[in-house]
């Protein structure tokens, strides 16, 4: 029986910026175009429903536009809420600059699903089959540090964690509770090196080598997202094996590893084998750049048509 993939991040809304280049400090740029969406780890959620998952959101939701926002992306894809909306305070939003060259800025504010208490993920209730997805985001925000501490240590179910780009900003103590609980350390270069770093480890030139690290000095499996490569697959003594994505033009990569981690997160809690679930979610995420805006992760038929081609044609 397949199981079910339990986010514990933060929904927020994302107010996307398409511009030629980030200003400097005290410039000034005119976008290009904009587009106003639900964002953050609704990007996750819906990259796992997209590809057949049952997806349960843990995390909190505000009462204002925004929430309503983010409320109905979720629910338009079968999303299941676990809390009622927050009467004190809206949802938060993220501004994001994307730049001529598919790279993104954000500047974030913190709403109501910055306050989710330890009961609020029991209500939950996973068991062994089911995925229970962590992010690094949660660490930043005190009442969610608290609560995914006191409450994932104890937690049944495969947990992947997504230590995000504030890892470097995050509580060491509380990234060494996440580490301790990880099954999947899903992560891109940066941030792998980041987290090297502040574990006193050497990194490498590589991104291969930079995997290869990070699992050994965690003593956890690492999937390393590879841009335009796929992802690297890393065990604790193990060889680094590459799970390619299909060569593609990038339009945008914001929401390309959400869309990795969702599909990949997606596959695991339909039993799939690791090996498999990263080798789907890099064709999920080659497609996801393909498209303008965060929440591009395709349906599970257009990644099956696209693996159909290249098995075809391999």
């Amino acid at each position: 029986m397949s199981g079910r993939v339990i986010h514990t991040g933060q929904g927020v809304v994302d107010l996307v910026l398409r511009v030629p280049a980030v200003p400097a400090p005290g410039g000034d740029v005119f976008a290009s175009g904009h587009e106003f969406l639900a964002g953050g780890g609704v990007n996750v959620m819906l990259a796992a429903a997209r590809d057949g998952a049952r997806v349960v959101y843990a995390g909190g939701h505000g009462t204002g536009p925004f929430g309503d926002v983010v409320r109905a992306a979720l629910t338009a894809e079968g999303v299941e809420l676990t809390a009622p909306a927050d009467p004190r305070r809206d949802t938060g939003f993220s501004v994001a600059l994307v730049d001529d060259g598919a790279e993104r800025t954000f500047v974030s504010t913190a709403g109501a699903e910055s306050e989710v208490d330890a009961e609020q993920l029991r209500r939950t209730a996973p068991d062994d089959a089911d995925v229970v997805y962590a992010s690094g985001y949660s660490l930043v925000h005190d009442a969610n540090r608290a609560a995914l501490l006191e409450w994932l240590p104890t937690a049944p179910g495969r947990v992947v964690v997504d230590p995000a780009p504030v890892i470097g900003d995050a509580d060491l103590d509380a990234v060494r509770v996440l580490l301790d609980r990880a099954d999947v350390w899903t992560t891109n270069e940066r941030e792998a090196r980041i987290l090297l770093r502040r574990l006193g480890s050497e990194s490498a030139d590589d991104a291969a080598g930079v995997a290869a690290a990070l699992a050994t000095t965690t003593g956890r499996t690492v999937v390393l997202r590879a841009g335009p490569r796929g992802a690297l697959l890393a065990r604790p003594g193990g060889d680094v094996l590459l799970c390619p994505s299909p060569a593609v033009d990038a339009v945008d990569t914001n929401g390309a590893g959400d869309a990795h981690a969702g599909v990949m997160a997606a596959r695991l809690a339909a039993g799939a084998d690791l090996e498999c679930a990263v080798r789907r979610a890099s064709v999920a995420a080659a497609i996801a750049v393909t498209r303008s805006g965060p929440a591009t992760a395709p349906t599970a038929a257009e990644v099956d048509a696209v693996i159909r081609t290249s098995t075809a044609g391999g």
